[in-house]
């Protein structure tokens, strides 16, 4: 029966889309062919001059997805990290989506909390109020422990949401599959892929114990990160559909008039929050993606805390080491470097030339080196790269966008604060010491070591592994040479100890 309820949904949609003066604005941004023009408009025409009652002064598409719900609105934010996808246009009106719906009542709360935490209310919080904040997903009510007396922020689920939600993504699916049969041309844009990426962010954010996990790791990363703190979370009274933490006491980031008025330094401030959202993304490859205004503070000591764990990006090691050679590159302006590191690391097919990489590289950097040094943007170059780096062929990496669509939200951020950045002399620091310690002789010895430990972990299988493997390519020719064979084995495991044993010197002696 799901056939028939998706293809309602999709109606729904284009109806939606059609009143609020949308599709063609959706249609634009994922270069429609005539036939997929056809069958949108087919079905969203016929519901057009039903009339909508909504804000005129919202962006049509921002008018249509609010209008649609929840999932539509969660998928609107998710399309903002996504301009590969739906243009910059798209996903500039996107951005300012306003995830807030009516909330659900105190009393729905509550019997939520109960049926989660298995106990009433009462006995867990002495205090708990009527939400301050309702979202897509959840809403956030501000308690106090009975135990402890701590203020602390419960954040609840919307009733039946998981159900809400799979019966729209399953349309999305129905919907992507559409739109690769009647446009094949938007295969590259792999629309199914975005609904799997789409997917997979909601069903960490309708499990709250994935949320707090995602909370406490980021704490243990962060832990010694001088002027940061991240609220406590309370294990013993968080759930799948229940989460709750600390409360964040301090001046809301986005508003300077209390940030001055509690004296604390708005150039300090805003140096802080580049640097510590590079340190996060460099160095523990694993950043806040979500780190816009409304999920910070300044609590009144001066730490900036940040809070709403929902969207976390992660980057594995070696995607670090590119990143920050490239940003490295651009600083001291050598686009041959840049344009060799795309290479090496096959971002950019083989087939291509590096120095005509280089130059293309070069076209971006130079008018961006030549502004004044306020205006200079990272976030900018890095949207600019993205746009050189797919005319030479390289497949998009989802990672990376998120990561540059956040770089956007943290500059808007610190230049909210000190609208006189100079974004690089701020960054540079943090990029040149995470190169030195990424690419210089400790961290080749640190990588040996690490490749030391692995070989020793799996040392009492190796022989065996290797033997096996061997055996698969030639049964007649091993049993000769099993003696060399073992030899082999023998060293590696010696060579893999003796490495393991220099890193440990070197650490005691760092």
């Amino acid at each position: 029966m799901r056939g028939p309820h998706n293809i309602w949904r999709l109606i729904r949609t284009g109806a939606t889309l059609e009143r609020t003066g949308a599709m063609n604005v959706v249609l634009d941004a994922f270069d429609a062919t005539p036939a997929l023009r056809f069958v949108a408009r087919a079905l969203g025409l016929p519901f057009k001059f039903l009339g909508y009652k909504g804000d005129p002064t919202m962006p049509p598409a921002t008018r249509a997805l609010t209008a649609l719900g929840p999932a539509y609105i969660k998928f609107g934010q998710v399309l903002s990290t996504r301009p590969d996808v739906v243009g910059d246009e798209l996903a500039v009106q996107l951005r300012v989506l306003q995830d807030k719906l009516p909330p659900f009542s105190i009393e729905e709360a509550k019997a939520e909390v109960e049926r989660e935490l298995g106990e009433p209310v009462s006995n867990i919080f002495s205090e708990f109020s009527e939400p301050v904040a309702a979202a897509s997903i959840a809403q956030v009510h501000k308690a106090r422990l009975v135990d402890s007396g701590e203020e602390v922020a419960v954040k609840v689920l919307r009733p039946g949401i998981e159900r809400a939600f799979a019966k729209d993504v399953d349309a999305f699916y129905l919907a992507a599959r559409m739109v690769e049969i009647f446009s094949p041309g938007s295969r590259r844009l792999r629309p199914m892929e975005v609904i799997e990426h789409f997917d997979g962010v909601v069903r960490g954010e309708l499990d709250l114990r994935l949320e707090s996990a995602a909370a406490s790791e980021f704490a243990a990363n962060t832990k010694n990160d001088k002027g940061f703190q991240l609220p406590e979370i309370k294990w013993n009274h968080s759930a799948r559909r229940v989460m709750t933490l600390g409360w964040a006491d301090g001046a809301a980031m986005g508003d300077n008039d209390a940030i001055d008025a509690a004296g604390h330094d708005r150039v300090e401030l805003s140096n802080r929050v580049l640097q510590l959202f590079l340190n996060h993304a460099l160095r523990d490859g694993y950043f806040h993606a979500d780190m816009h205004q409304g999920n910070l503070k300044v609590a009144p000591n001066g730490d900036i805390i940040a809070y709403d764990f929902g969207i976390m990006g992660h980057i594995d090691e070696y995607t670090r080491r590119v990143y920050a050679e490239i940003l490295y590159g651009f600083v001291s302006r050598d686009y041959k470097r840049v344009a060799k590191v795309h290479f090496e690391a096959g971002y950019v097919p083989a087939d291509k030339d590096v120095d005509e990489f280089a130059r293309a590289l070069r076209a971006v950097g130079e008018p961006i080196f030549g502004m004044d040094a306020t205006r200079i943007s990272m976030a900018r170059l890095l949207s600019y790269l993205f746009d050189v780096t797919e005319r030479f062929g390289m497949e998009t990496r989802t990672e990376l966008i998120l990561l540059q669509r956040t770089m956007v939200v943290v500059e808007g951020v610190a230049r909210s604060l000190n609208p006189h950045i100079n974004i690089w002399e701020v960054a540079s620091p943090i990029v040149t010491d995470y190169i030195t310690k990424s690419l210089g002789p400790r961290a080749i010895v640190s990588d040996l070591g690490k490749t030391a430990q692995v070989l020793a972990r799996f040392g009492p299988r190796l022989p065996a592994l290797v033997e096996g493997a061997l055996l698969r390519q030639s049964n007649e020719v091993l049993p000769k040479h099993r003696p060399f064979w073992r030899w082999v084995l023998l060293s590696l495991m010696i060579g893999a100890t003796f490495g393991a044993v220099v890193v440990l010197a070197l650490d005691k002696i760092g």
